[in-house]
């Protein structure tokens, strides 16, 4: 197999071989890459910009992770927080640093996913920058988006009685994770292993090639809807929700039995023998948007393919609960991703 060390380009070299090529895809990228900085024009829309960390060993396992997929899911991480927003994203400017373990043709493979995620969401790759690395692979990006004044969503807008709703399906990525772990182990550095991973599919999918839910933002937008709040769900249900009422200083009940999970997540989990609301609430990297909206716009919402009501939100001092299949209530703690 080819290899070309990254020492053979140098790192102008390598900012040339990566970023050869690309071609802006927005009215808004007045110059791209190849100069000091990138030049950006908005005109009279807001500006939102989100940034992402990705450390080898803590966020991700090569062991595992295919470099395309990593590329791809570094990149869409962050379209989804500026979707979030009730935004769209626009540039990005992608920092890497990097051990000699790496060649140039994986770097090749990660940017190879990387763009092709930019090139589906239609976001322009506009500078960066690359070091050596004592650690492995570390992966700083940067997102730039837009959004109208008027339609950009907070954390802070939720109101008492508002419906609370989810898109998509959650815990999935989760029991995907779990599912890579534990071929990991069975593995166990044999030469011809075959990893078991036959109706699996949909899970290892949501966690190696997470979608940021565009779809969703542009639908809420045909209906007319605006979120009065609105966080996507990358550390899970359960933090997130929390985020949401202390920033808008409300509660909220959550209902077990409308929370959406899909039939492999539920298989996979009673496999390894784990609770499925366990997964579903605190599982994370599902990217779903969680978000609130007017109990007025029940009818317009529920119109819409792919999101589920799961509860509504209530005053601050009748705190955040969750509502059993039994009607027996548990108040809500925050139990997903935790950086430190």
């Amino acid at each position: 197999m080819l290899r070309t060390e990254i020492s053979s380009l140098g790192e102008f070299g390598l900012i040339r071989h990566l970023t050869e090529g690309i071609e802006p895809k927005n009215v808004s990228t007045s110059k791209g890459v190849g100069d000091d900085a990138a030049v950006l024009d908005y005109k009279d829309n807001k500006v939102l910009v989100t940034t992402d960390l990705l450390l080898e060993g803590v966020h991700f396992d090569l062991t595992y992770v295919p470099l395309k997929h990593l590329g791809y899911k570094s990149a869409v991480v962050n379209f989804s927080d500026i979707y979030a927003m009730n935004g769209q994203p626009k540039q990005i400017t992608v920092s890497l640093g990097l051990s000699k373990r790496f060649c140039i043709e994986d770097i090749d493979e990660f940017y190879a996913g990387l763009r092709l995620a930019c090139d589906i969401y239609g976001v322009d790759i506009v500078g960066g920058d690359t070091s050596s690395s004592m650690t492995g692979l570390t992966i700083s990006i940067t997102c730039i988006g837009e959004g109208l004044a008027e339609k950009i969503v907070y954390r802070n807008g939720a109101k008492e009685n508002d419906l609370i709703c989810v898109s998509g399906d959650l815990g999935a990525a989760y029991m995907g994770l779990q599912l890579l772990e534990r071929e990991k182990v069975a593995y166990g550095g044999q030469t011809d292993f075959q990893p078991e991973f036959g109706g699996r599919e949909y899970i290892l999918e949501r966690q190696l090639k997470p979608e940021a839910r565009k779809d969703i933002i542009e639908m809420l937008d045909k209906a007319g809807v605006v979120p009065t709040s609105m966080i996507d769900i990358s550390d899970g249900l359960s933090s997130e929700i929390l985020h949401i009422s202390k920033e808008s200083k409300v509660g909220c009940r959550i209902f077990e039995d409308r929370i959406p999970v899909d039939y492999q997540t539920a298989a996979m989990a009673e496999e390894l023998n784990m609770n499925i609301m366990t997964v579903a609430m605190n599982g994370g990297e599902d990217y779903e948007l969680l978000f609130t909206v007017p109990l007025a716009l029940y009818d317009a919402l529920t119109a819409i393919k792919g999101i589920s009501v799961i509860g509504h939100i209530t005053k601050a001092e009748d705190g955040n609960v969750l509502v059993g299949r039994d009607g027996g209530e548990v108040e809500l703690k925050a139990q997903g991703w935790q950086g430190f």
